[in-house]
């Protein structure tokens, strides 16, 4: 058994004890360590990418109108785990979405049918499945909820806030555009609620990216 694939599954999926040593080694031998560049498609509509673990870097999940705009539905980092590329898993996924790489980011990628095959012979490995899609899927509905409810200065105090906590820095180095990219907006809205920001004393904006200067307001605006 590859003793890489083996560590990091271990350590990371709940079930792995509870299956046979034949299941593992399994999983294993249908595993790949796939590295991805930063703009890279990872995963490109509806066909059957297999379960991909993110080991290192990250990954963007998001779906594509007719006429090329995207909404961002969530985003993986280290230890997550995208079940929505695997519609040969869950075949109840009925819509087609993308998966790009944010960063430069290695992945372990099991093979959909394989992952399948052992799910049909150990019901924790399909309840952790579909508590995973379920836990993803609650992220669906928050950024439904923020793009079909919440005021534009809302959203993007959110979106501020959250990422300045995930990489624990108060200086985000992101470009208008992938913010825009992210929240399923419009360049110039960010850029314009950006200024208002700016105008308020709440953040700073120069070409190294964005400072949060006020979080205590930046928070309020949450609310």
């Amino acid at each position: 058994m590859n003793s890489i694939f083996e560590n990091v599954y271990k350590e990371n999926f709940p079930f792995w004890e509870e299956i046979s040593e034949a299941d593992r080694h399994y999983i294993c031998r249908h595993s790949l360590a796939l590295t991805y560049p930063r703009g890279t498609n990872v995963h490109d509509g509806d066909e059957c990418s297999g379960v991909i673990f993110v080991h290192t870097g990250s990954l963007r999940l998001y779906m594509m109108s007719e006429d090329g705009k995207s909404v961002t539905l969530y985003r993986l980092h280290r230890g997550d785990m995208c079940m929505l590329s695997a519609s040969c898993v869950l075949q109840s996924i009925t819509f087609d979405v993308f998966l790009d790489a944010e960063e430069d980011s290695e992945c372990y990628v099991i093979s959909g049918p394989a992952f399948a095959a052992v799910s049909e012979r150990n019901p924790c490995i399909k309840i952790f499945s579909l508590e995973t899609a379920v836990s993803r899927f609650s992220d669906v509905m928050w950024v439904m909820q923020q793009i079909l409810f919440m005021s534009m200065d809302k959203r993007l105090a959110i979106f501020l806030s959250d990422e300045s906590t995930r990489t624990g820095s108060d200086t985000l180095t992101l470009t208008h555009e992938q913010i825009a990219r992210y929240m399923g907006s419009a360049r110039e809205v960010v850029s314009r609620m950006l200024k208002y920001f700016a105008n308020e004393g709440i953040v700073e904006v120069s070409r190294k990216g964005i400072k949060i200067l006020d979080k205590k307001r930046l928070r309020d605006l949450t609310l």
